[in-house]
């Protein structure tokens, strides 16, 4: 019997090809993104999204992924990013290295999934062969719409507009949301290019954009797309009206998902959303048209990037938004009229004016003009017209191949460097936004965050430079008085603290933060009862903050409301249960009410979070006494005194019990320390007297 020979795997293989295509992107993805594991957290909203969250940063846990689901996070519904963030405080602590790295990774794993679900999209299987190719492995591969895909894939992963949503470890909502929205286009490709198995394909393809609205809501946009793609490349559409309400039905549970999560976040940024009656709609539509066009115009030339383009104060030119309109609407005429010839540069510019939308700032979301991080997903519908625009040069003759191939490989190599210059502007804060000075005009934000970066330096006075910049460009910024303030306060010039806090009230009556420090300086002052009154409308605006119930409940408690400063104090907790300081305070607020098994828990609850903490174990030593656990007491005294043994009030708490057990000796030479430590211990020198010694001796 004659055996026949296995036949050899083809060079050509779309799936060794495909599998080629992964392993490169991956590695230009870590050549462009890998020097941002050498940043730092910036003062940009890192603040609230991971290192001052303590919600955040005590790691991934079933009450913290209850959290996630349960509340807004930094002004947005975002459980799965937020759960990203505890996993990463799990396992990298606020190592911001780590942070970074997961960054880069989901951005590395998004480019392989747009890669393979643009080869699918177009009838590249190259997960299980040839798909549509035909005999002629060789010629078809070398037009293949595979090439496309993978230009397409590499170009968006590398462009210098995805630094903003890659080195910013704030924004893993893009790229932790761009992998479910690739695995949803991936799964939209197979449901609609199957006849099996099809109910369970939709439900996959439901699923995976539910999980991605809960990554980012931007994410709205997508059936959108989807009904893009069933007219090219999938051709489920081609005009019939008919067939066009079929595909509008077969989305309605997307539609359905996407009107939740535009709810959901209405609701979230209800603040944020306060802008829009303050920009009249001819700026919002005028600036929308500007920064599509500036869009474009980054595209090709991506130069002076910034992380934040602020709404200009005295609006935008008319002329320049009438021409940007026209402009927008000439192209998207000129390609609806040659749909039939070249449907993928339609359906690619209608991909990026629509993704957009959302962030187009027709709705005013916060004051910037516009932002790299918006064109994320949008930004491919361009790159996908180019790519396939290139692909029928391509056809046209050897030669046009090897000039277009050797100009594609220019552009990334230029991309690749050009974006690891604008990653290295992420470095620190203060790098960031001198970058963001020097490639703007009159950004006053920049300047007042530059001035933050300073101050957290020490550097004050180079600070109180950037913070009056930031006031000379707008005169009506709360954030740069407010500022003024905190610097003042550390100066120790109540006086002028309290003039930029009234100034920041005035032009923001709403600003918690600029109500607690405003009590901070009266109560400083002595002025308690006005103290009290800002502390309680701080309370009142931000009822989450822990900082204004224990700074208003330290107030309540010097003035004798004591059992008022406790409901505070427990508030503070309950926000904050990770707090050293405030389980201290609830304690030592409840020692003053005699509950002193109430204070002995608060006190073993904060040494569970800080256990050298010296003061609390002394006044937990305390309460043991009172509740006659003695040799509890001894053991703690002892202990703050092991940690600190220059702690005068340790010593006389440990004596006093020494003496009261009988041990004279021990008792006095705790005392004798005391009093070397605090000449003037007046307590120390009676309980000497008492022992028959002399405070002299």
């Amino acid at each position: 019997m004659r055996r026949t020979k296995p036949k050899k795997r083809s060079i050509f293989n779309p799936r060794l090809i495909a599998a080629g295509v992964c392993v490169v992107l991956t590695a230009i993805v870590w050549i462009t993104f890998a020097q941002s594991l050498n940043c730092t957290f910036v003062n940009y909203d890192d603040d609230d999204y991971v290192y001052q969250n303590p919600n955040i940063t005590n790691g991934l846990s079933f009450a913290a992924i209850r959290w996630a689901f349960t509340h807004v996070h930094a002004a947005n519904w975002h459980p799965l990013t937020t759960i990203s963030h505890m996993l990463d405080c799990q396992v990298y602590g606020l190592q911001a290295w780590g942070h970074h790295l997961t960054n880069v990774l989901l951005h590395a794993v998004a480019a392989m999934l747009l890669f393979l679900a643009l080869c699918r999209l177009t009838g590249v299987n190259a997960v299980a062969g040839i798909g549509d190719a035909g005999r002629n492995q060789r010629s078809w591969l070398l037009q293949s719409p595979l090439w496309s895909s993978a230009c397409v894939a590499v170009i968006w992963a590398i462009h210098p507009l995805r630094v903003e949503s890659v080195a910013w470890i704030s924004e893993r909502k893009d790229v932790l949301s761009g992998v479910f929205f690739m695995l949803t286009l991936l799964a939209y490709a197979t449901y609609s290019r199957s006849r099996r198995w099809l109910l369970g394909r939709y439900l996959t393809v439901i699923v995976l954009f539910a999980l991605g609205l809960m990554c980012k809501p931007t994410l709205v946009t997508l059936p959108f797309v989807l009904l893009l793609l069933d007219y090219w490349p999938l051709g489920r559409w081609q005009g019939q009206w008919s067939v066009l309400r079929g595909l509008l039905g077969e989305k309605i549970p997307l539609f359905i998902l996407s009107a939740a999560s535009c709810a959901v976040t209405i609701v979230a940024q209800k603040e944020a959303f306060a802008a829009i009656h303050k920009v009249p709609f001819a700026d919002r539509l005028g600036n929308a048209a500007i920064s599509y066009v500036i869009y474009l115009a980054q595209t090709i030339c991506p130069v002076r990037l910034a992380v934040l383009y602020p709404y200009p104060e005295h609006g935008f030119s008319t002329f320049a938004a009438i021409l940007a309109l026209l402009l927008l609407a000439s192209v998207s005429v000129a390609l609806f009229i040659c749909r039939n010839s070249y449907p993928y540069l339609l359906v690619g510019w209608l991909w990026f004016l629509g993704m957009l939308v959302p962030m187009s700032g027709l709705v005013q979301v916060g004051w910037q003009s516009r932002a790299d991080r918006y064109t994320y997903l949008p930004q491919i519908g361009l790159y996908l017209s180019a790519s396939w625009g290139v692909t029928e040069l391509f056809k046209r003759s050897n030669q046009y191949r090897r000039v277009m191939a050797a100009a594609v490989l220019f552009v990334i190599l230029s991309l690749i460097i050009r974006t690891r210059v604008q990653t290295s502007s992420w470095q620190d804060s203060e790098t960031l936004w001198r970058s963001a000075i020097a490639n703007t005009t009159d950004n006053y934000i920049a300047h007042n965050n530059l001035g933050e970066a300073l101050f957290e330096e020490g550097r004050l006075d180079e600070a109180i430079v950037e913070y009056e910049k930031a006031r000379q460009i707008n005169g009506s910024l709360a954030e740069a008085e407010y500022n003024l303030g905190n610097i003042f306060l550390q100066k120790g010039n109540a006086s002028r603290a309290i003039t930029h806090y009234e100034n920041a009230l005035r032009m923001q009556p709403r600003y918690p933060e600029a109500e607690c420090n405003l009590g901070n300086v009266l109560a400083q002052n002595g002025e308690q009862s006005e103290a009290i009154y800002h502390y309680q409308r701080a309370v009142e605006m931000k009822p989450e903050s822990a900082e204004s119930h224990a700074n208003l409940a330290n107030a309540l408690l010097k003035t004798g409301e004591t059992r008022q400063a406790i409901e505070h104090y427990r508030k503070a907790v309950a926000i904050r249960p990770a707090s050293a300081e405030m389980q201290s305070n609830l304690g030592n607020a409840l020692t003053s009410t005699g509950d002193w098994n109430g204070a002995i828990a608060c006190y073993q609850a904060a040494l569970r979070v800080q256990p050298g903490y010296a003061k609390v174990h002394n006044h937990l030593g305390i309460s043991l006494v009172h509740v006659g656990k003695v040799d509890e007491a001894l053991e703690q005294f002892s202990q703050s005194l092991r940690i600190d043994p220059n702690y005068a009030e340790a010593h006389y708490n440990l004596a006093r019990l020494l003496a009261r057990l009988g041990r004279r000796d021990e008792a006095i030479a705790h005392l004798s320390a005391a009093l070397r430590l605090k000449p003037d211990y007046a307590e120390v020198k009676d309980e000497l007297r008492e022992l028959g010694i002399a405070p002299s001796q």
